[in-house]
């Protein structure tokens, strides 16, 4: 079976839920508990998918980063090297999917370039939140290509697919 190492990095603003998205896919657990993630940590994670009809291994390096502006230096570090990203909102704050196209993305392909990247909606659970038309094409004029999904870390839904999604684009499946 053919094997990829790959380094994904998880971006957004601070409470958008990077780490119960990370928390969920790993370990397939929810604290309500907020954790603020100082600096980054990161979590291993291996997810098998099908490219040419063949099993192919893709060993996910997960990085959770601070999710505060002010760290230029340290996410430039963390941004370097990245494979993929998965770019978080949460979709009772439309400023966080907002700051995605402000922030988050420039300062990210600065080191990283144009990778493979998704959309989560996170918080997809809570009955306030944005339209799903609204977060969809928001981030399609943020980036055209990428793939968007509507997830909750706290529930389950697509965070799975979201990483395996991921996962296929990185080893081009």
């Amino acid at each position: 079976m053919k094997e990829y190492i790959k380094k994904v990095i998880l971006l957004g603003d601070g409470a958008v839920g990077k780490t119960s998205l990370i928390r969920r896919f790993v370990e397939d657990e929810f604290d309500d508990d907020y954790i603020f993630t100082i600096g980054t940590k990161v979590t291993k994670k291996e997810v098998t998918v099908q490219k040419d009809g063949q099993d192919v291994l893709v060993t996910m390096m997960i990085w959770d980063i601070l999710g505060q502006t002010d760290f230029h230096r340290t996410q430039a570090e963390a941004f370097s090297g990245a494979t993929g990203a998965l770019l978080v909102c949460d979709l009772t704050r439309k400023e966080t999917l907002d700051s995605l196209g402000k922030y988050w993305i420039p300062e990210f392909e600065k080191e990283a370039g144009a990778v493979p990247r998704i959309f989560l909606g996170n918080k997809a659970d809570l009955a306030e939140k944005m339209s799903a038309e609204e977060f969809n094409s928001t981030a399609k004029g943020l980036s055209a290509d990428a793939l968007t999904l509507e997830t909750s870390a706290k529930n389950g839904q697509n965070v799975a697919e979201a990483f395996e999604a991921l996962a296929k684009q990185l080893v081009g499946a």
